[in-house]
């Protein structure tokens, strides 16, 4: 694998060093985050959907094959946002065929919201080539690169978040 060279204009301030460096590895980073970004993109156009939408319909393809019934209020909940917005939400997944409304199994009183077979074929089409790649290069790693790897990922993220903590905190 060809790895980034050092470059002034990389937007990092780590001194060079021999072989794969932090700013090679951060670089790195970026290039998989815009990609991603750019994936999303690509796929919220194909099938038509904004953001929040096929956050929702993820998260309820994955509640299904838990096999956890998902009420708007959990939807809610999951997405950050209030009913009102989800109602709303939840009538354009139904309205495209992504989802429909089912009485709950267990409280007549309220509904659950299944994603469609529809969905979950167009979401495999969608992304199935990608994460069969993505699981091909996780699984061509040792057991010490996995650890490594989840180590890693799990520092940047704790770093991350440690940031918003201390953007959220007053001046």
């Amino acid at each position: 694998m060809a790895f980034p060279t050092h470059d002034a204009a990389s937007g990092y301030w780590y001194p060079d060093a021999e072989g794969t460096t932090t700013v090679d590895v951060l670089t790195l980073l970026r290039r998989y985050r815009s990609a991603e970004t750019a994936m999303r993109a690509r796929t919220r156009a194909q099938m038509r959907m904004n953001e929040t939408d096929l956050m929702a319909l993820r998260y309820l393809l994955r509640e299904k094959h838990a096999g956890r019934p998902v009420r708007p209020v959990d939807l809610a909940r999951y997405l950050h946002i209030s009913t009102a917005s989800v109602t709303t939400l939840v009538d354009r997944l139904v309205r495209d065929d992504h989802a429909r409304r089912e009485p709950h199994p267990t409280d007549r009183r309220t509904q659950i919201i299944v994603p469609t077979a529809h969905s979950d074929t167009e979401v495999r089409a969608t992304l199935g080539p990608m994460h069969q790649r993505m699981l091909a290069l996780v699984d061509g790693l040792s057991e010490g690169e996995r650890a490594v790897v989840a180590r890693f990922l799990e520092g940047m993220t704790a770093a991350v978040e440690e940031a918003a903590g201390q953007d959220e905190k007053p001046a």
